[in-house]
C-alpha cells in the first residue's frame, strides 16, 4: 500500500478499534486531514483494502446510534508491523516528489519575465498569508495545551513555506535582471 490515508488508518487503530466513521471524525478533529487528503468514500475503500491485505480485521458490528450498524475494525499484528515499517521508511528516507509548483518552475521560462514576476509576487503574497494562518493555528493549539509533537506537521509545513518564500524572492529578483530579460527576448520574443 502507498496511500497515506491507509497509514493514518493504521496509526489511529493503534489507539483502539474503531469504525470508519469514527476514524474520519478523528482525522478531522485532529486536523490530520490538512496533511492527508481524503473523503468518506476513499476512507471506506482504504479500510476494505487494509482488511483484504490482513492489516486490520473486523472486530464487531455495533449499533450505538439510530444510524445503521457499523463495523468496528482492529489492527492485526501484521498491520502493526506494516505501520512501523512504512512509517519508519517515510521518516528515514527522503523521497523525490513531484509537486505542481516544481512542474511550473521547470516550464517558467516560457512566460514573459514581467508576467512571471507578477505571478510569483502573487504566489509570495499567498504563501505569507498561509504562513500566518499556520502560525495562528499552532499558537492557538499550544495555548490549549497541545504538545508540540502533535503540531509538528504544521511546523514543518510552515518551515517549507518560509523556505519557498525565500526561494521565490530570489527568483523574482533574478527574473527582473536586465540580462535575463534580454536573453528571454532573444529566445522567445519573436514567438509571443
Amino acid at each position: 500500500m502507498s496511500n497515506p490515508l491507509a497509514l493514518a488508518v493504521l496509526a489511529w487503530l493503534v489507539l483502539k478499534p474503531m469504525h470508519p466513521y469514527e476514524l474520519g471524525r478523528r482525522l478531522e478533529e485532529s486536523e490530520k486531514d490538512r496533511s492527508i487528503k481524503y473523503n468518506r468514500g476513499t476512507l471506506y475503500m482504504v479500510v476494505k483494502q487494509l482488511a483484504k491485505a490482513g492489516f486490520i480485521a473486523e472486530q464487531e458490528t455495533v449499533r450505538d446510534t439510530p444510524r445503521p450498524e457499523r463495523t468496528v475494525y482492529a489492527l492485526t499484528p501484521e498491520g502493526r508491523a506494516e505501520l512501523y515499517d512504512w512509517l519508519g521508511e517515510l521518516v528515514a528516507r527522503p523521497r523525490h516528489e513531484y509537486p505542481h509548483f516544481g512542474v511550473a518552475l521547470s516550464l517558467l521560462s516560457v512566460l514573459h519575465p514581467d508576467e512571471a514576476v507578477r505571478l510569483l509576487t502573487e504566489r509570495l503574497s499567498a504563501l505569507n498569508a498561509e504562513i500566518e494562518e499556520i502560525r495562528g493555528r499552532v499558537e492557538a493549539a499550544a495555548a490549549r495545551g497541545v504538545e508540540w509533537v502533535f503540531l509538528v506537521e504544521e511546523r514543518y509545513r510552515a518551515a517549507l513555506l518560509e523556505a519557498e518564500c525565500r526561494f521565490v524572492d530570489e527568483l523574482i529578483e533574478a527574473m527582473r535582471r536586465p540580462d535575463y530579460v534580454r536573453k528571454w527576448r532573444e529566445q522567445f520574443g519573436s514567438r509571443t
